[in-house]
C-alpha cells in the first residue's frame, strides 16, 4: 500500500471507531511519540486508541482535518476536532510509513478541557 493508501484507511478506521483496524496499520516495533513520552508496541498502543476512540465518539463531536501533505514515505496532517471533554485548537500528526505499516507517528497538539 502507498502512504496515501494507509493514511486514507487509518482516518477512516478512526473515524469509524474501529481500534481493531487501527492497530493492523502498525507493526510490533512501531512507536508513537506524544508530548508526554513515546509509545511503543502494540500494547501500548492499543490502549492510546482505546481512550481515543472513547472520548471522539461521544455525541456532539466534530473534526476537521485542516491540511494533509505526503512526501515519499512521510504523512502529515494538520486537524482541529472539539470533542464531549476538550477543545483540540491546533492538532498535528506526522506518519512514518514503511512496508504498509505506520512505523513512528509524532502527534502534537493543544487542547483545552472543557
Amino acid at each position: 500500500m502507498s502512504t496515501e493508501e494507509v493514511l486514507n484507511k487509518h482516518l477512516t478506521a478512526f473515524g469509524a471507531g474501529d481500534v481493531d483496524a487501527l492497530m493492523e496499520d502498525y507493526s510490533e516495533d512501531s512507536v508513537i511519540i506524544l508530548q508526554s513520552g513515546a509509545l511503543e508496541g502494540p500494547d501500548a498502543i492499543r490502549a492510546l486508541f482505546e481512550a481515543l476512540v472513547a472520548e471522539f465518539s461521544k455525541p456532539g463531536m466534530t473534526f476537521s482535518l485542516d491540511a494533509t501533505h505526503i512526501s515519499g514515505e512521510v504523512a502529515f496532517i494538520v486537524w482541529h476536532a472539539e470533542t464531549a471533554d476538550n477543545v483540540y485548537e491546533y492538532a498535528t500528526d506526522t506518519f512514518v510509513i514503511e512496508d504498509g505499516k505506520i512505523q513512528t507517528q509524532t502527534v502534537a497538539f493543544a487542547a483545552t478541557p472543557k
